[in-house]
């Protein structure tokens, strides 16, 4: 990817895109697209083609999509299905149209089955049931990456598969409709400690298990990939993981620690776990040149600290 390429980069003003730009600005590339949502409506088909015909760029980072953790998946279903399922067609689709070099379409863990062996290899992909609480999200992905891999075989595109475990890290969505289990629980025991409130509560057992990957891993797992890799090297697509994963429970009893919240934590079994493990096996990636750097204390008290200096003051939490 060299560095004059003209590079569009979908859903930048998330956790993910923001941190890509920065890292694309500082590699020194200069022409990049990073159309808000205003801006664009990559729900709408005619508009997300005039774009691409306007707009002629040789590398897309596609990340664009409506996110949210357990609680907004199973709200608003249909527009997890919906609005993720049109974005990932009409971008995927406008970019074969107009022959960008190569394209990376950004997936989840949440593709694997409910119930999938562990830790989750590639090739347990469509084999059992999607976990319920965010089958809508799980659908689209699975359809975009489908796209992506039926593109290459058919018109030799080059599209590549990256299906992250969840990812935290500097400019994250703490607000609680819109965040994942990390910044969820930062932001709740930043308040418990703020309002000097006796306990937090967390949803589930805390039995379930995560995998996590700080953000600037993943900027470097796609950069790698986007530079180093050709889609025919993958097979359908690669998992990006730590490689290791954490209960629920000890994740939010470093969360505590981190934040420095001094109160108890009650589990509130009522409310589901999700899936019950997810650990990605990251073998592939590994043969492929690619591993992940920063473990998860490491990753929580940056997270913790960027939260301070920029979420804590904006929400009224100091």
């Amino acid at each position: 990817m060299e560095k004059t390429a003209r590079v569009l980069v979908t859903g930048g003003s998330g956790m993910v895109g923001q941190a890509l730009i920065q890292r694309l600005r500082r590699d020194g590339h200069a022409r990049i697209l990073a159309p808000s949502s205003e801006q664009l409506d990559l729900r709408n088909q005619a508009a997300t083609h005039e774009f691409f015909t306007e707009n002629p760029v040789d590398f897309v980072f596609h990340l664009a999509g409506r996110i949210g953790g357990i609680g907004a998946s199973t709200s608003y279903p249909v527009e997890f299905l919906y609005e993720n399922l049109m974005i990932a067609m009409h971008v995927i689709h406008a970019a074969r149209i107009s022959k960008v070099t190569k394209l990376l379409f950004l997936g989840s863990s949440c593709v694997y089955p409910r119930d999938c062996p562990q830790p989750m290899n590639e090739d347990d992909i469509l084999t059992g049931a999607f976990e319920p609480t965010n089958e809508g999200y799980a659908i689209a992905k699975v359809a975009g990456m489908k796209l992506c891999e039926y593109s290459n075989q058919q018109y030799g595109t080059n599209f590549l598969n990256l299906m992250p475990c969840n990812v935290y890290g500097h400019g994250d969505h703490f607000e609680p409709t819109r965040s994942h289990v990390v910044s969820a629980l930062i932001h709740k025991f930043h308040e418990a400690k703020v309002r000097r409130l006796p306990s937090v509560e967390v949803w589930g057992t805390g039995t379930s298990r995560r995998e996590l990957l700080f953000v600037e891993d993943l900027i470097d797992a796609m950069l790698h990939f986007m530079r180093n890799v050709e889609a025919k090297d993958i097979g359908t697509f690669v998992n990006i993981g730590l490689g290791q994963d954490i209960a629920i429970r000890d994740l939010a009893r470093l969360i505590q620690d981190v934040t420095g919240y001094p109160g108890e934590i009650v589990f509130n079994a009522n409310m589901p776990d999700g899936m019950p493990k997810k650990l990605m096996d990251v073998g592939r990636a590994a043969r492929l040149g690619w591993k992940a750097k920063v473990a998860i204390p490491e990753g929580l008290k940056l997270t913790y600290d960027w939260y301070l200096k920029n979420v804590s003051v904006e929400t009224g939490a100091e």
